[in-house]
């Protein structure tokens, strides 16, 4: 089976692609020098493959890349790739709660795309994934880091949030059983085999890191006003604005409903200690996380080239 990924160089594709025989892998992605909306790139990428698997997707817009340009003119431009270059399915990483009609960006595109794979008239597999972590992630990595540099940590809101942590292990897991066609519903929940609150995954994952803060809920509003913030200001953000609308739902279960993945194909790892140890980043933030460090220190680099 010969297997195409976009998004291959990304947190979940290059989990993947370590996964499969690099013989019979095809990693596409910006960094390898193809745009996800070129047709013609994807569609040469893409001939003699079985199968793509679309894991490219972004959780904050950045110039350009917004979440009509990646997730929809993107997967618009895989699907057409795809068909001209024969290949014969399709599985795609989606979001838990991806939906019309919610009122944030992120959750709306990755529904669109979604519909187009539905409407492709290619055999296909989407997978609703729900938080998935593991070494480079999203979720325990910017948990550590942030109890690490700060003495509180904001919650999400005054009711309780649920979350289903998915590891990267069982992630990839799915992905290839999707991939080979023995996931036969056209789209499924993933979701993590353990269920716990939201506040009690970050002192989870804050008892692993080290650190014991003082946690102070705050209303769901100051949690976007804080993930716009940190959108403007830092290379990475705490969180984004995409993430806090995920964090103030909990990610739990599947918005539309969708059938889980059948017995032997469900993730299966606990969010233990082991696993979150694995995942831990080295050290907190710094000023190096600011977006004008950044840019102060690409502007002294330029000087002194131009003094040379």
């Amino acid at each position: 089976m010969r297997v195409a990924i976009t998004g291959g160089t990304g947190f979940v594709g290059r989990n993947l692609a370590v996964r499969l025989d690099p013989a019979t892998t095809v990693v596409v992605s910006r960094r390898t020098g193809t745009r996800i909306t070129d047709v013609d790139a994807l569609t040469a990428a893409f001939t003699g493959c079985d199968v793509v698997v679309h894991c490219a997707g972004i959780n904050r817009e950045i110039g350009d890349q917004t979440f009509e340009h990646v997730h929809v003119e993107g997967t618009r431009a895989v699907v057409e790739a795809a068909r001209r270059a024969g290949v014969q399915r399709l599985v795609m990483v989606s979001f838990l709660r991806a939906r019309p009609n919610c009122g944030s960006g992120y959750h709306e595109t990755k529904w669109a795309a979604e519909e187009m794979l539905r409407n492709s008239g290619i055999d296909h597999t989407i997978l609703k994934f729900g938080m998935i972590y593991g070494p480079g992630d999203h979720m325990v990595n910017h948990v550590a880091r942030a109890v690490r540099t700060l003495p509180v940590f904001g919650t999400v809101g005054y009711r309780p949030r649920k979350v289903r942590p998915v590891p990267i292990e069982d992630a990839v897991n799915v992905l290839i059983a999707a991939a080979e066609g023995r996931i036969t519903a056209p789209t499924v929940a993933v979701m993590g085999v353990e269920e716990l609150e939201l506040g009690a995954a970050v002192r989870r994952i804050a008892g692993v890191a080290g650190r014991h803060p003082l946690y102070v809920p705050l209303p769901v509003w100051a949690i976007k006003v804080l993930a716009q913030l940190t959108e403007w200001t830092m290379v990475t953000p705490l969180v984004a604005k995409a993430q806090a609308q995920m964090l103030s739902e909990g990610v739990s279960e599947a918005a539309p409903p969708a059938p889980e993945l059948p017995e032997g194909i469900r993730p299966v790892l606990p969010f233990d200690e082991a696993r979150i140890r694995e995942a831990l980043p080295d050290g907190g933030f710094t000023l190096d996380d600011l977006r004008i460090v950044g840019w102060w220190s690409r502007r002294r680099r330029g000087s002194a080239k131009v003094a040379a």
